[in-house]
């Protein structure tokens, strides 16, 4: 056992690289080791040698092994800092030149319609992304038993059945912003809301989160003729054109009565949207006067004051103008696509420079 000891403490003492220590562990512990074939002869033994040579033959391996496992880590550390040493870095040397980053096309969509809305006047409201089922629903004269009240449209927030707070959801659109702002600020009031929203759906033109930008304006004479001009003096900046001809549908939202889908007139010549001319008709958002109980909701009196309100998607109208064929591909965080379809990160959407540039 001394000898045994000896002989193999000092050839792991002096092994020089793993490959040697794994030469070793073989030569004393593999199958056909000198000391795995020690431990066999334990069975030709009789008890009362079993009991003396089996107890030493257990602390060998065990010396064996951790006088293994210490040399191993001994060059781990060696191999480390010589690697440390040979690969040292002049932190003062100039650094490497990197791509520049590009911005997403929803960032760049968002600023251009912020900039749009800008030049009329309105301002930029935000609020919560999570928000109680009033806010979201109630306010905006959205009954009960609306279907988009229902848990296969909307996200709730899971709470205790013996929470006394009331339920809180995703915020399917942005219009609860519109309820905050009129609380906050009353009237008049002219503010956009662009945010992101959420919908359980999931398909080519659907994803369970996107984004919305509504609009609001409230005075004492506003009327559908002040929307009209609003929404084509934003379709001709949007979409880079002089002229542009709008259909308003009778449509029903619960928040406005009346209601309006509005289409603009357009054509599809080799797959490509032109805004203003041909014989096609494309839906790009719904709007409508402000219902008076949303007005009461929002702590405005209806019958001093009116208003329009308006509601477009950010990808969709992305989309449309700059030739991105799924909606899927917006959240897909491909570096590839978003350098093909990303913008500069200086160009800044601006009426008097460009939006899209």
């Amino acid at each position: 056992m001394d000898d045994l000891k000896r002989k193999y403490l000092d050839l792991i003492a002096g092994a020089a690289d793993e490959a040697s220590i794994e030469e070793v562990r073989l030569a004393a512990l593999g199958k056909k080791g000198e000391l795995s074939l020690k431990m066999r002869e334990l069975g030709q033994m009789s008890p009362e040698e079993r009991q003396v040579a089996g107890p030493a033959l257990n602390a060998l391996k065990d010396e064996i092994t951790s006088a293994l496992a210490a040399k191993k880590a001994a060059l781990g550390d060696a191999a480390l800092n010589e690697r440390l040493r040979a690969e040292w870095l002049d932190v003062t040397l100039p650094g490497r030149g990197r791509r520049a980053g590009t911005i997403h096309p929803i960032s760049q969509v968002s600023e251009e319609v912020a900039a749009i809305f800008a030049d009329m006047g309105f301002s930029v409201a935000e609020g919560p992304r999570i928000d109680t089922d009033w806010y979201n629903f109630d306010a905006l004269n959205i009954p009960s038993h609306h279907p988009a009240r229902a848990e296969m449209d909307t996200f709730y927030m899971h709470r205790d059945a013996n929470d006394p707070r009331p339920p809180h959801v995703l915020r399917t659109h942005t219009s609860p912003v519109q309820i905050r702002s009129m609380e906050a600020h009353g009237a008049p009031i002219r503010i956009i809301c662009p945010g992101g929203v959420y919908r359980a759906d999931y398909d080519q033109t659907h994803t369970p989160m996107f984004h919305q930008v509504e609009g609001l304006a409230i005075d004492r004479d506003i009327s559908m003729a002040n929307l009209k001009w609003c929404l084509e003096e934003f379709v001709k900046a949007f979409f880079e054109v002089d002229n542009v001809e709008l259909r308003f549908r009778a449509s029903h939202f619960p928040f406005t009565e009346p209601s309006a889908e509005v289409d603009i007139r357009c054509s599809w010549e080799g797959g490509t949207l032109k805004v203003g001319t041909g014989d096609d008709w494309l839906e790009i958002l719904g709007s409508g006067m402000v219902h008076p109980k949303v007005l009461q909701a929002g702590g405005i009196d209806p019958n001093e004051w009116q208003g329009f309100a308006f509601g477009m998607g950010i990808d969709r109208i992305a989309m449309l103008k700059y030739g991105i064929p799924d909606l899927r591909a917006f959240f897909d965080s491909d570096l590839r696509w978003l350098r093909h379809y990303g913008f500069a990160s200086l160009d800044v959407p601006t009426l008097h420079g460009g939006l899209s540039r």
